[in-house]
């Protein structure tokens, strides 16, 4: 048996579709990536437990929840979460001022979950700046089990947290009260059942680029280098789905995406980002979980640094290229963190 136990065939599956736009605008519409794409979704959606969200979708259901004042601070879990807050305030103006906190989870060789600080600054000093601003909003992409959001909301202060409101586009309903114990919760859209076995989420690019498994040390996989997952989401069409993975992330990782994960320093550096890797197009601009090449320009205008003072969300990458690579290991029991794929 494999080391993350037998996964199950969710009876509702929610693929968020982060791939076909991104596809087209860094490829073009008439490119083989984009018509790759274009058929990676319309497989993956050729089952009826499978629900395709896109993103003005579950903004818009995000934003008919409010309305809200606009807060103090706003902090962004990772990248992801530190988009969603930007996209989110470009439509409704709740979020003026913007900080990323860099956590994570990564796959540990017992079977389960480390909650960690990839950038090697522990979570207590990214928020030790942010006590005062209240009322504060805590912003995510998605909730899954929820350790990671819950991390978060526990490492501030009572009287934070009581001026608090937590947020994301999506999440499993079922991880939203223990975290409603701690502060408001609101999210775009809240999918009914059981972590894994009635209901899962992904995220349609993790099918694709490195950097969806996040591993202690050892690189990044896509979820198509995971077969037995894709069996259990795509049951009789898997190897096909795989066949279309492999063949795209080809095209969009030429280079095949694959960095070396070291504990010491990084072997190079672009556009103010420390990189490790192999072969001349892994010292591409970007580094983060989209894969080694350059980011688009409305991704630089959604806040992703660039410049010599920039930090990579990206889990394997030392900080600021300043010094080796360190976590903060936040171990949760596996009765409280599931093991499973898809980002908390």
């Amino acid at each position: 048996m494999s080391p993350w136990g037998d996964t199950p065939t969710p009876r509702r599956f929610y693929i968020h579709d982060d791939l076909i736009e991104d596809v087209r605008e860094r490829h073009g519409g008439d490119s083989p990536a984009f018509a790759l794409a274009q058929e990676l979704m319309a497989m993956v959606r050729h089952d009826d437990r499978v629900s395709v969200l896109t993103l003005q979708e579950q903004i818009a259901a995000l934003i008919a929840r409010g309305p809200h004042s606009s807060f103090a601070l706003t902090i962004g879990i990772g990248l992801a979460g530190e988009r969603v807050a930007r996209q989110v305030h470009a439509q409704a103006g709740w979020f003026p001022a913007i900080r990323r906190v860099d956590l994570t989870r990564e796959e540990d060789a017992r079977g389960g979950y480390a909650v960690v600080s990839p950038t090697g600054v522990s979570l207590a000093g990214q928020l030790a700046a942010v006590e005062m601003a209240t009322p504060m909003a805590i912003v995510d992409d998605t909730i899954f089990s929820g350790i990671t959001m819950r991390q978060v909301l526990e490492a501030l202060s009572p009287a934070v947290r009581a001026r608090a409101h937590a947020f994301c586009l999506r999440c499993v309903a079922e991880s939203l009260p223990p975290l409603q114990a701690l502060c408001p919760v609101t999210p775009g859209f809240a999918a009914p059942g059981r972590v894994l076995d009635e209901v899962s989420f992904i995220n349609a690019s993790g099918l694709v680029r490195r950097g969806s498994i996040r591993r202690t040390g050892q690189a990044p996989l896509a979820f198509f280098e995971r077969p037995e997952w894709i069996r259990a989401w795509f049951p009789g069409r898997a190897d096909a789905v795989i066949d279309l993975c492999r063949r795209l992330n080809l095209l969009l990782e030429p280079c095949n995406g694959r960095r070396q994960v070291r504990a010491g320093p990084s072997i190079g550096r672009r556009g103010g980002r420390a990189l490790t890797g192999t072969g001349p197009d892994c010292l591409g601009g970007h580094v983060d979980p989209w894969g080694p090449y350059a980011p688009r320009a409305d991704q630089l205008a959604l806040g992703e640094p660039m410049g010599p003072d920039a930090a990579s969300s990206a889990p394997s990458q030392p900080f600021r290229g300043q010094s080796p690579l360190s976590r903060l290991h936040l171990v949760w029991p596996l009765d409280v963190a599931p093991r499973d794929p898809r980002p908390a």
